[in-house]
């Protein structure tokens, strides 16, 4: 076992889609100014912080992306397209999958602790954690499954948002209308692009008896849905572009909304009921793209 072996376990360059948005709502905490109510005008910029988020974000997905394998295990085992992940191809033991999902899970909760005296991601820990695991098992039930991922990716700029705005978060709901409307457009996209993926396997998933979209829909009616999912997606990026200027969005982000609009698109563009094969191009590069761009548009408005 190598450290390669680990890291393509747990798709580690699919951090990419989840880790930028994250980013991007801490720099949009910092300089969103708090609540009158408040002691201070804005929140801190604390090293640990910074620590805390990306321990946070490596160790909860680290620890999801492994559970998943482990209880997909059969599944993978079955599916051709599957078969040669790391579990069904005898790479990596249970055993030890198991013990690194333990281990990164304790690490997520002990992470943490870094934003003390803040106790908001520390009481979150095993709730987050407990939604990150239940989506693996989703499939076997509901075809909202997709969803599920979403709200799954969504939970990070929720969650920095409430780790650097600390305990005035609770009594201004009004504080989170930024980290709402940028988690409903995450929620829409992931879930969009995750059915495109999903159609790889819509043959497969109807003959296992697994839920999701293109297995229930078929793979045009699926295709119709993500889209349709995006162009929500796009509209809620649409919202925050124009009421984002109290946490320092500005016209960079709202060009950063266009060029995404471009890119998904040309993500539809890529793949028809009749042809697959661009998929994994459209899965990744378009929405690696998406997610730096973004980040990239937020974090100038902010700063710049």
């Amino acid at each position: 076992m190598s450290a390669r072996d680990w890291l393509g376990l747990i798709r580690f360059s699919h951090t990419v889609f989840a880790l930028p948005f994250a980013i991007l709502a801490a720099f949009l905490a910092w300089s969103a100014p708090l609540p009158s109510s408040a002691d201070q005008d804005y929140p801190s910029i604390r090293i640990q912080d910074i620590i805390g988020i990306l321990l946070c974000m490596v160790l909860a997905r680290s620890a999801a992306m492994a559970f998943n394998r482990l209880v997909d295990h059969d599944i993978d085992a079955a599916n051709p397209r599957t078969a040669a992940r790391h579990l069904p191809a005898g790479i990596l033991s249970r055993r030890s999958v198991l013990f690194f999902t333990g281990l990164t899970s304790l690490g997520f909760v002990a992470s943490t602790t870094l934003f003390l005296p803040n106790r908001i991601p520390l009481w979150g820990s095993l709730p987050v954690l407990a939604w990150l695991f239940g989506y693996s098992l989703a499939k076997r039930w509901t075809s909202s499954a997709h969803l599920w991922l979403g709200v799954a990716l969504a939970l990070s700029p929720l969650c920095v948002w409430a780790a650097i705005r600390g305990p005035w978060v609770l009594s201004e709901p009004a504080d989170w209308g930024v980290p709402g409307l940028l988690a409903t457009a995450i929620a829409l996209w992931v879930a969009g692009f995750d059915i495109i993926y999903a159609c790889q396997d819509a043959d497969y998933d109807a003959k296992a008896g697994l839920h999701s979209i293109p297995a229930t829909h078929g793979i045009e009616g699926a295709l119709r849905i993500a889209l349709l999912l995006h162009v929500a997606m796009l509209c809620s990026l649409g919202v925050l572009a124009w009421l984002g200027h109290r946490s320092g969005l500005g016209w960079v982000f709202a060009v950063s909304v266009l060029a995404t609009a471009v890119l998904v698109v040309s993500q539809h563009r890529m793949v028809r009921p009749d042809d697959l094969s661009r998929v994994n191009e459209a899965f990744f590069q378009a929405n690696a793209t998406i997610s730096v761009i973004l980040l990239a548009g937020g974090v100038i408005d902010c700063y710049v």
